[in-house]
């Protein structure tokens, strides 16, 4: 049930401040660390060619060792772990574990002789990496409402940014030291930032403060609101899994891009896809301390902005015009920006600080299962049609399914009221 008035009522009632400038820290340190999150995360794909020649393995098991990561960290925060810890024990401490473990993991990648040490080192990796969202909403849950949009979209940025930066520094270090060498300066290199980090981290007195909490994950899941939140949020990242998996292989095959105007318009894509989620996060708490109501702000957003993703359905209807056809793509892509920079805000919102690591932890453990799904199902799709294009449509109407979601079963943007479900 979603309080009528309550915390929101006293959360709007209270004047607009400015974000201090250790909650500034703060959110910059944990920008960065989902940079290095995903530079982690991405590195085996750089080196996988290289590998697969030095230890022999065969294309399905690459496609195994690839999908590995996401089975320990999706499945992980789908059974709650990883946000009872963020919501029991200081937030600050739990994302200095799971750093630890998914740095150590990385660091382990190059030392690995063979495919079996390879494969727990990326169930190990997404292990450690599967508390960083559920820390990022416990932290971003206890900061003004009028601020969540900015921090939310900022962190999207760093999604973005990682692949972009671990290509570039993982292929130089590919080319000059080698795979395992690159493994070993990508892991250390990463623990630099826990100085720093554990220096500014939340705390007791710090940026949040602790709380035991005041409800269960049955409780949870009697939430109408959170339905909508995770099947929307996994609709969301469906399109964009699909569109970091297809985009390249759709953009030469059936547009006829060479690979070089292919990897520039590519980048293009998601750095323009990282401009439009913080323009949108801007815009959205500037809305909100202006006055106007988080409910109207953040769903509109965010279902508008899956509404615009759907335009990929058009390109059923487009055939042999490759300029019409990127512009579809390029409204889609802008509109996808918009959604990103909103839905964690209002997930935070409703499940207020004592739930927020719960809540994150399965919304993002169902939502990345879409990193299994969709380049599984798009696959069959260009399989059986030879084409790509119906993928994109599938592609647009999973963004409808999830416009839906979030408009049909999240009707309020309000802190649940925990002693009311």
């Amino acid at each position: 049930m979603i309080g009528e008035g309550g915390a929101q009522v006293e959360e709007a009632a209270q004047a607009p401040r400015a974000m201090s400038r250790r909650e500034w820290t703060v959110v910059i340190l944990l920008v960065v660390s989902v940079i290095i999150n995903y530079v982690d995360r991405g590195n085996l794909s750089i080196a996988a060619t290289v590998i697969q020649r030095q230890i022999a393995m065969s294309p399905a098991q690459v496609g195994k060792l690839l999908s590995a990561f996401f089975w320990s960290y999706a499945l992980l925060q789908i059974s709650g772990a990883p946000g009872w810890l963020c919501d029991r024990l200081p937030v600050g401490w739990v994302m200095v574990w799971g750093y630890v473990v998914w740095s150590g993991a990385t660091l382990a990648t190059g030392l690995t002789e063979g495919y079996a040490t390879l494969f727990v080192a990326r169930l190990v990796l997404g292990a450690g990496e599967s508390v960083a969202y559920p820390c990022y909403s416990r932290v971003f849950a206890a900061l003004p409402q009028e601020h969540r949009g900015r921090a939310n979209s900022l962190i999207d940025v760093g999604t973005k940014l990682g692949p972009a930066l671990g290509a570039f520094m993982g292929g130089l270090l590919l080319v000059h030291l080698g795979w395992r060498m690159m493994f070993l300066v990508l892991g250390a290199g990463g623990l630099v930032w826990l100085a720093p980090w554990i220096r500014a981290m939340p705390g007791s007195s710090g940026v949040i403060a602790d709380q035991a909490p005041a409800a269960s994950i049955a409780q949870l899941l009697r939430v109408r609101a959170a339905w909508g939140a995770t099947l929307g949020h996994f609709c969301g990242n469906y399109f964009f899994y699909f569109i970091l998996a297809w985009l390249p292989v759709y953009l030469v095959r059936e547009e006829g891009l060479s690979i070089g105007s292919m990897s520039r318009l590519t980048s293009a894509v998601f750095l323009w896809i990282g401009t439009t989620t913080v323009v949108a996060g801007w815009i959205s708490d500037r809305l909100i301390a202006r006055g106007s109501s988080p409910t109207r702000v953040r769903l509109t957003v965010v279902v508008g902005g899956l509404i615009g993703a759907s335009s990929l359905l058009a390109l059923a209807l487009i055939h042999g015009r490759p300029a019409a056809s990127i512009g579809v793509v390029a409204v889609a892509v802008t509109c996808y920006g918009a959604f990103a920079s909103n839905h964690w805000a209002i997930s935070q919102t409703l499940s207020g600080p004592v739930m927020a690591g719960r809540w994150a932890s399965l919304q993002n453990g169902v939502a990345n299962l879409s990193g299994i799904a969709a380049p599984w199902a798009s696959g069959l799709i260009v399989q059986r049609n030879g084409s790509s294009r119906m993928a994109f449509v599938m592609a647009g109407g999973v963004a409808l399914a999830g416009a839906c979601c979030w408009g049909l079963l999240v009707r309020r943007v309000e802190p649940v009221q925990w002693d009311e479900v």
